[in-house]
């Protein structure tokens, strides 16, 4: 097939090959975003005169089919066919002549391609948010349940101080909660549409951006046209930041998980069917999943520094190097919605021992609570820890069999509900009904 921009000379088929790359792939995630910024184009096209309002139906209900193919999995991209900007175009040229040739009115495959990863990382962080919280909620449900079960906490890898599995579990829920600001604020940058600044210097053909931008349900506009193709990469990068501050969550939440179910801890465990085994020592039960999760999921923090590497030092002004941006980030959103689903199906079946703190390496853990005791009573607190630390050396130090931990966030008064809260309004915050409503009476006409 002639390429949208072939001027009678066919390209090399070795470099062309090279120069598609993955995007035939890749583009079939973009394929119904190209499709909804076409019909929202057209609809604009037809408001500044450029369409007919026969020629505007016409393309609407062949762009509405088409969606419904690629909804129900049955869009391609044909061989010899370079982009999905490409095949919905050849579609439209050969269903409707003329008309489909002028769709592309006022628009270059630049901002197509920028406009559909926009809406694709908008939908994209979506999900997200929501295994997000799916993991959240599993999380609060087991610190509610195992609130009162001690657990020994530590810093150096040393015995540290008493907490609880409540304690734990909710504060990977808390952490959950902030990861969500960081992952709003890359989709509030996705929220601004780049369509119509076309190669970066935008057009003669008045355009009005600004009813694109309402119809596909984005917050407000690129509105310089170089800046909306300049600075490709940033959201790229931005996106894959926030990605990076939810994978280190997981992977922390993981390495802890790791920890506790070796031997030498022997705090948790799962069912047999939830580890793996050995090949040769029949007693093994690891704990494959979660190193999986650790290892997918570091992994996962490289690649804002790998889209860093990428753009850096290019000049103003669109360049091939942005493409292979697409090939990490784009299934970075599948990768790490996984690992949070496994995470929250196999924590759903962690057993946790109750005489956690019985064994003997634990003795010295009451001594902060001894030394709080004295503070209590009057004894100054430098005084009061001396004191403990004279018993400890001398061996007379008596291990507390209770603790009373009752401030705000402490493991006696866990706050859960205001957890909750602020889950619920970090969600809230995204707004993400504004897209589906944009969508729906797109579609609708």
């Amino acid at each position: 097939m002639k390429k949208l921009w072939e001027k009678g000379v066919s390209v090399n088929k070795e470099i062309e090959n090279f120069t598609i790359g993955k995007d035939r792939e890749l583009d079939l995630s973009l394929a119904r975003y190209d499709v909804l910024g076409t019909l929202a184009h057209a609809e604009m096209l037809h408001s500044i005169g450029i369409l007919e309002e026969q020629e505007k139906n016409e393309l609407r209900s062949e762009l509405v089919d088409l969606l419904g193919n690629i909804d129900n999995g049955n869009f391609k991209i044909e061989q010899g066919v370079e982009d999905v900007h490409s095949q919905v175009e050849k579609h439209l040229t050969e269903r409707l002549g003329d008309t489909g040739k002028k769709v592309h009115t006022g628009r270059s495959r630049n901002d197509q391609v920028a406009v559909d990863l926009h809406m694709f990382i908008r939908d994209e962080i979506q999900k997200t948010a929501d295994g997000a919280q799916d993991l959240f909620n599993a999380l609060m449900l087991l610190a509610k349940d195992y609130g009162q079960l001690l657990l020994p906490g530590y810093t150096h890898f040393q015995v540290a101080m008493p907490a609880s599995f409540g304690l734990w579990f909710s504060s990977f829920a808390e952490d959950l909660a902030d990861d969500m600001l960081i992952l709003h604020g890359a989709y509030k940058m996705a929220g601004q549409n780049p369509l119509g600044a076309g190669a970066g210097f935008g057009t003669s053909i008045p355009l009005n951006r600004s009813m694109t931008t309402s119809l596909l349900g984005f917050d407000t506009l690129r509105f310089n046209s170089m800046h909306s193709m300049m600075s490709r990469g940033k959201l790229e990068k931005i996106t894959a930041q926030a990605l990076s501050v939810l994978a280190g969550t997981l992977a922390r939440l993981a390495m802890d998980v790791t920890l506790y179910l070796g031997q030498n801890f022997n705090f948790i465990s799962f069912p047999e069917e939830y580890t793996t085994g050995s090949s040769i020592m029949p007693h093994k039960k690891n704990p494959d999943v979660f190193e999986l999760i650790r290892g997918k999921c570091n992994r996962l923090k490289s690649l804002a520094y790998e889209i860093d590497l990428v753009t850096t030092n290019l000049p103003s002004g669109y360049h091939r190097d942005y493409q292979v941006l697409k090939e990490n980030l784009m299934p970075a959103f599948e990768e790490i919605r996984t690992c949070m689903h496994l995470a929250e199906k196999v924590l759903l079946h962690i057993k946790i021992r109750g005489d956690i703190l019985e064994d003997q390496a634990y003795k010295y853990i009451s001594s902060v609570d001894k030394v709080n005791q004295m503070v209590l009573s009057g004894v100054p607190f430098r005084d009061a820890y001396q004191a403990v630390a004279q018993q400890i050396r001398n061996k007379t130090f008596a291990t507390e069999p209770t603790f009373n931990h009752t401030h705000e966030g402490s493991m006696g008064n866990l706050c859960l509900m205001e957890i909750s809260d602020k889950m619920n309004v970090r969600m809230k915050a995204f707004g993400f009904e504004k897209i589906d409503a944009a969508y729906k009476a797109l579609l609708e006409g």
